[in-house]
């Protein structure tokens, strides 16, 4: 059986006196998308970056494809403690972010190719096919050679999710892709994601959107207070929660 891509065990994270994550265990396995739902300051948006290990966590063991972080250190020193491996596993989970964190000065075909050339050192033929390809794929491979500025903010998100796609990941991280998005633009990036979806692509999707979140998951994770509240298949979460905090809370998102 294959290891799954990410797995998390007890997660502990912490700034200062402030306990954000107060030990998640999740598991992405190979071709699923695990989809993190909950109230602002919940956790979640920490929970991925600390998968990414964009964030150094105080307890806890993160995993990706059963290979375990090394760390050095402990508590609120802990750190990775293997440069290599670190560099290896941020590579293999291509993150696309709230705001797009696309390169003023590149045009768009320039961003996506920037971190297959600099980081793998991959071809600049093989790389600017392979761009032009997932450009096309978003549907704005016609925007190649124009820059960020000139994008509406929902071409500028699907220019994003191609430039993560570019770096031929094991999984793709998305934190709140669509939130920074007018409604009308916030769909045409929904239907990328649920194609991608749809493909089976290894996700982890921290969203506000519940619809999205019911549409493309096969497991659903409701944090609340840096706990799991509740988890299961979105037809189980979403149509007979369990906890009054999930209830309560599908309560006010599900008819905003």
């Amino acid at each position: 059986m294959t290891s799954p891509v990410i797995e998390i065990q007890n997660l502990h994270k912490a700034y200062g006196d402030l306990e954000v994550l107060k030990g998640v265990d999740i598991t992405a396995p190979t071709g699923h998308v695990v989809s993190l739902i909950g109230s602002s300051g919940s956790g979640k948006s920490t929970l991925l970056r600390c998968a990414n290990l964009l964030e150094d966590s105080q307890q806890g063991e993160v995993l990706f494809c059963g290979e375990p972080v090394i760390w050095k250190g402990s508590g609120r020193n802990r750190q990775p403690g293997d440069h290599a491996q670190m560099i290896r596993i941020r590579t293999n989970l291509s993150m696309v972010f709230q705001q797009f964190n696309l390169w003023a000065h590149m045009t768009i075909l320039q961003n996506v190719m920037e971190a297959p050339l600099t980081v793998l050192k991959r071809d600049r033929a093989e790389v600017e096919a392979s761009a032009r390809k997932y450009l096309d794929k978003v549907g704005i491979g016609d925007k190649c050679d124009v820059y960020p500025a000139q994008l509406s903010g929902g071409q500028q998100q699907r220019a994003a999710i191609a430039r993560a796609l570019c770096m031929e990941p094991k999984a793709l991280l998305f934190d709140e892709p669509t939130s920074a998005l007018d409604p009308e633009l916030e769909q045409e990036v929904v239907k990328v994601i649920k194609d991608l979806a749809a493909e089976g692509r290894t996700m982890l999707v921290v969203t506000h959107d519940m619809r999205m979140a019911r549409d493309i998951s096969d497991h659903v994770v409701f944090l609340h207070q840096g706990r799991i509240e509740e988890q299961g298949p979105p037809e189980e979460l979403f149509t007979n929660p369990k906890s009054d905090r999930l209830r309560g809370f599908l309560s006010v998102t599900q008819t905003a």
